[in-house]
């Protein structure tokens, strides 16, 4: 059985509070994308001399982390804490940047759980996948259903955005992705919690050509200034036309939405990780 996990982009970004737990609170708009990976499960012989109850395999783009560090494998043993499931194969396709502030692992998380519920009959509703998802990564339970959705609390409170999709509608999406990690970890110790003016979602709903003056992503300042390169790409999407352009999450992947289908786009950005795509 096979499934596809999305990756998704993050309209505007508002760190506003440190958590007791050390962790923060945050406003986003999570808005899901047609750029997947493909995930796929097999039962498992028992004969087959393995120890691994959860055996991946990975390959694609940007190829690390096999083994019970990566959230897929987690997943897994996470669900077979409270359910009985056979041993099996897992099969991972990237095609989602890593470290691109996407969400290419935890939808990857996500998207495991969604399909051993499935393939295995475990009748979990969406609330409880969410919970489940949540336990992995602030963000995997926004990938249990994969709408457009306004996040707060550590991105795991999730308010449907009705609309936002056909508002949206025949916008060319950009990706431009350099060769830059930065983690999650660094990118927050840049940051002075504040609230903004106005919340994202209020401002996402009007038209994209007013999102410039307003719609901000916290991290983008730090990170634009310890990584120029990243600033750079974002210049250079509305050089080229770009109706909005923004650093995802915490990058660093930056996007850019444009009327009409961009040219040029991989001969400007060069080595970079491209993707056009129309929404």
């Amino acid at each position: 059985m096979i499934i596809f996990p999305c990756a998704k982009i993050n309209l505007g970004l508002n760190v506003i509070s440190r958590r007791n737990d050390g962790l923060h609170d945050i406003e986003t708009v999570f808005l899901p994308i047609p750029l997947t990976d493909a995930l796929e499960i097999k039962c498992m012989d028992e004969q087959f001399p393995v120890e691994d109850a959860c055996n991946l395999t990975i390959s694609g783009i940007s190829v690390f982390g096999n083994g019970e560090d990566n959230l897929v494998v987690k997943a897994y043993h996470l669900l077979a804490k409270d359910f009985e499931l056979p041993r099996i194969y897992a099969y991972l396709h990237k095609r989602i940047p890593v470290q691109a502030g996407m969400g290419g692992g935890s939808s990857d998380a996500a998207y495991m759980i969604r399909l051993l519920n499935e393939r295995f009959s475990l009748n979990m509703k969406q609330k409880e996948m969410e919970a489940y998802a949540g336990r992995l990564g602030a963000d995997c339970a926004f990938f249990i259903a994969s709408e457009p959705a306004f996040a707060s609390g550590t991105g795991n409170i999730l308010e449907p955005f009705n609309g936002l999709s056909e508002h949206l509608k025949g916008y060319y999406l950009t990706i431009v992705k350099p060769d830059i990690a930065v983690s999650t970890r660094e990118a927050y110790s840049f940051i002075t919690p504040k609230r903004p003016a106005k919340c994202c979602k209020d401002i996402v709903a009007k038209p994209v050509e007013t999102w410039r003056e307003e719609l901000t992503n916290d991290f983008e300042a730090p990170i634009f200034s310890n990584y120029p390169a990243i600033a750079a790409i974002k210049e250079q999407l509305y050089s080229l036309g770009a109706s909005f352009a923004l650093m995802s999450g915490s990058g660093s992947a930056v996007f850019a939405l444009f009327k009409e289908r961009p040219v040029h786009i991989e001969q400007t950005f060069g080595h970079y990780y491209t993707a056009v795509m129309q929404l």
